[in-house]
């Protein structure tokens, strides 16, 4: 017979998923009536926060990557038309003018026309361009797409692994040759290898395996988790350490909570899907830490901060949006692990939080983040270069997909 506990958490849980899919369609709704640069083709590359359209902005290889997978991947939770006309529309502006043609790989950016732009090949924008396509040939079976994410798999193993160290470096000129300048973005240090991309290329690989399940990408794929294990997830704190050198030496110590609680269910699915069932154990405990580290980061009303300076006792007193919804996902998926209830009430806190505080009820889609004293933060994009439908896209679907397996 039920308990009253149980009775209580079954209706949580479907009141949540009905909320989340609500949620779903008001995001994907949100960039299919907003974005789509109708003149110049693909999306606009920026819209601000009042969201009006910053017409001759460059185009991000991420944002077009990032559009690509949420609407493959809504397609495939839910197999509306419009959402695969909206990837369509993405894969073939990413196909004529993100993919570098001579080279390999893709530009980080374009301008607003479609002409190269910023030419550098950043391993983390080529890697979420193998990720969203290796999703789209799932939702619409077009052979390219699977082809072109192959030779991305083959060209970051050929240009950027390291088969010394293992792991991966950051980027390289158009023509893959050694660059000064590493960086993702003006904040981050300029170091070899990072948190980050490592992250994002397990990411990639864990969905090309999906459509691909060969030994060569199943061994990179234990690679990059043990790359985690060994060298990223600082054993004594649980926290991600964020940058290193070739050496893998650490060169940050940066806390960075949205990056350690989407790490718990990222590499927890890397390897659930190559079936590993030794890592998978590992993996699970090791999670759990990760975690508990994480929840250092919540503030009283449920939102987790965005980083923390160890060394300045200094915290960055934001909440982005992408950190919670990662906070969303990561302790429901902690839940699932260990079973206690405070994991799943941390997760309904931060989407309770969300709704509260980050969702833009007026003109759509989620604010950038707010500061400590509740005031949005105005001057960020509502669409750019890094803000983009991926991340609350798919805590919503993940989220669906995890209550709908209860």
């Amino acid at each position: 017979m039920e308990t009253k506990a149980e009775h209580t958490r079954e209706h949580q849980l479907h009141t949540y998923k009905q909320e989340l899919t609500a949620e779903l369609g008001n995001i994907l709704n949100y960039w299919m009536d907003n974005t789509v640069d109708e003149q110049h083709g693909g999306f606009y590359g920026k819209i601000d926060n009042d969201n009006h359209v910053i017409p001759a902005s460059p185009k991000g290889s991420v944002l077009n990557a990032r559009i690509l997978w949420s609407f493959s991947a809504a397609y495939n939770l839910n197999p509306d038309k419009q959402y695969v006309a909206m990837a369509d529309r993405a894969y073939r502006y990413i196909i004529n003018h993100l993919i570098d043609a001579e080279f390999g790989g893709v530009y980080w950016s374009v301008d607003y026309l479609g002409n190269p732009l910023d030419t550098k090949k950043q391993v983390y924008a080529s890697a979420f361009t193998l990720y969203a396509l290796s999703e789209y040939y799932k939702a619409s079976g077009v052979a390219e797409a699977k082809n072109q994410a192959v030779n991305l798999y083959k060209l970051l193993v050929d240009k950027s692994y390291d088969t010394e160290r293992t792991g991966y470096l950051e980027a390289f000129t158009k023509e893959w040759q050694p660059i000064a300048d590493l960086r993702l973005s003006a904040k981050d240090a300029n170091e070899k290898k990072s948190m980050n991309t490592h992250l994002h290329v397990l990411e990639a690989y864990t969905t090309l395996y999906s459509i691909m399940p060969q030994e060569e990408l199943k061994e990179q794929i234990i690679s990059l988790i043990n790359n985690f294990l060994e060298h990223i997830i600082n054993s004594e704190t649980n926290h991600l350490v964020l940058f290193f050198d070739e050496d893998w030496n650490e060169k940050s110590g940066t806390v960075s909570y949205g990056h350690d609680i989407e790490a718990t269910w990222l590499l927890l699915e890397a390897a659930e899907v190559i079936g590993h069932h030794e890592l998978i154990e590992k993996v699970k405990h090791v999670c759990i830490k990760i975690t508990d580290a994480a929840k250092q980061g919540l503030d009283a009303d449920g939102g987790l901060w965005y980083e923390y300076e160890p060394a300045a006792h200094h915290l960055i007193k934001e909440k982005h949006w992408w950190v919670q919804a990662e906070a969303m996902v990561g302790f429901y998926n902690t839940w699932k692990l260990n079973n206690k209830q405070e994991y799943l009430d941390l997760s309904l806190r931060n989407w309770a939080f969300v709704k509260q505080h980050l969702l833009d009820k007026q003109n759509g889609e989620w604010f950038w983040g707010i500061y400590a004293n509740g005031d949005v933060m105005q001057t960020e994009d509502k669409a750019g270069i890094w803000k983009c439908p991926y991340h609350n896209s798919r805590a919503c679907i993940e989220l669906i997909k995890r209550i709908s397996r209860q």
